[in-house]
């Protein structure tokens, strides 16, 4: 396994424990993560911290039991995709959703300076709409 698989593999590790800052870990500091187009966060964020805001406060805070679930790491070496699922209820709407998804990390050395999200956008949307 090279350094680079290993930090993704931990991020999602930490995800599944609740462990943001774990999920954060392997983020370079002026990492850009961009969440697709259609998705409830849609845009790229720059930064922990930004990333942090965005995306993951908001899903700990309007989703329950929000999980994205990885079932097969691609190790392309600096390239490493992640296919899954992702799955919660919103908390809104009551609505459970479940969507397939795929990431792409860009790392050096096993720090993540790129992330983008591909997903069924209209699922997650879905549970979203009353």
């Amino acid at each position: 396994m090279s350094d680079n698989l290993d930090a993704v593999r931990a991020s999602y590790e930490a995800s599944a424990a609740g462990d943001v800052k774990g999920i954060l870990a392997p983020l370079g500091p002026q990492a850009r993560w961009t969440e697709m187009a259609g998705f409830p966060y849609a845009g790229t964020y720059v930064g922990p911290e930004e990333i942090f805001s965005g995306v993951f406060a908001r899903l700990g805070g309007e989703w329950d039991g929000y999980q994205a679930e990885p079932e097969e790491y691609v190790d392309g070496g600096d390239v490493i995709v992640v296919i899954g699922t992702y799955s919660g209820t919103y908390r809104a709407t009551g609505k459970h959703m479940t969507a397939r998804f795929t990431h792409v990390w860009h790392l050096e050395n096993g720090v993540a300076t790129r992330f983008e999200q591909f997903t069924d956008t209209a699922l997650v949307r879905e549970a979203l709409t009353p």
